[in-house]
């Protein structure tokens, strides 16, 4: 099956969860926006501004010879799990590593957070000073009270393989690589100063990072650098 992923060309944001799934299975799709004239971004638009069952927001997959479109990263992924190989074959499983995703989708959005805490319509420069105070307590509270959730998440993995779901590596796992490099990148001060509390995480990282599929990606021009226009930002004021 051949997939077509829409999501912002210059960014990563929310669609690079669902391109590492894409990557990792070596599956066959297409960044939409990115390819030239009107195959690229105009195609974004008109599917936005569609009448039919338009999806919100991007990232969205267009599947079964376009007759079907799914909006929203965690529910994509819901979609991709079982059929990359990438999620758990039981109902529970996959209602659990379902639950995970929704709680970094909950944790991306406090990143964002960090550097639009008025709105999203307005620029950093407007907001600095309630930045500075939003950054300073999600460095302080709310960033150590996620990675110590999902460290205790992969120490109760039943196999004991340092992943977040099962023996097999998982959308979840790749997701939480992302979680981990942007948040060095927007971070990294605070980040090497809660490293050695997680070593689960930090470890879950370097795994995945060296899966060959992975780092292929990686090292290739598909995967867009971390920038101040996407939601992993990093402004130094704010590294506290």
């Amino acid at each position: 099956m051949r997939y077509e992923l829409y999501y912002w060309p210059s960014i990563q944001g929310r669609g690079e969860f669902v391109r590492l799934a894409l990557e990792e299975a070596g599956a066959d799709y297409v960044d939409v926006a990115r390819l030239p004239g009107r195959k690229g971004m105009p195609a974004l638009m008109r599917l936005l501004n569609s009448d039919a069952c338009p999806p919100f927001a991007p990232p969205f997959l267009k599947v079964k010879a376009g007759k079907q479109v799914i909006g929203q990263t965690a529910n994509i992924l819901l979609f991709l799990g079982p059929r990359l190989g990438l999620a758990p074959k039981s109902e529970a499983g996959r209602l659990w590593a379902h639950q995970l995703q929704l709680t970094i989708a909950d944790w991306l959005d406090e990143v964002h957070e960090t550097h639009h805490p008025i709105a999203g319509a307005l620029y950093y420069e407007e907001q600095k000073r309630e930045a500075k105070r939003r950054a300073a307590d999600f460095t302080a509270r709310r960033l150590p009270k996620f990675l110590d959730y999902f460290e205790r998440v992969s120490a109760c993995n039943p196999g004991r393989t340092g992943r977040l779901v099962s023996g097999r590596v998982c959308y979840v796992d790749l997701s939480l690589f992302q979680m981990i490099a942007g948040l060095r990148y927007a971070f990294p001060r605070a980040m090497a100063r809660l490293a050695r509390r997680h070593p689960r995480l930090v470890a879950l990282h370097d795994r995945v990072s060296a899966r060959p599929r992975i780092a292929a990606y990686l090292a290739s021009e598909r995967r867009i650098a971390f920038n101040r226009h996407g939601i992993f930002r990093h402004y130094p004021e704010l590294d506290v």
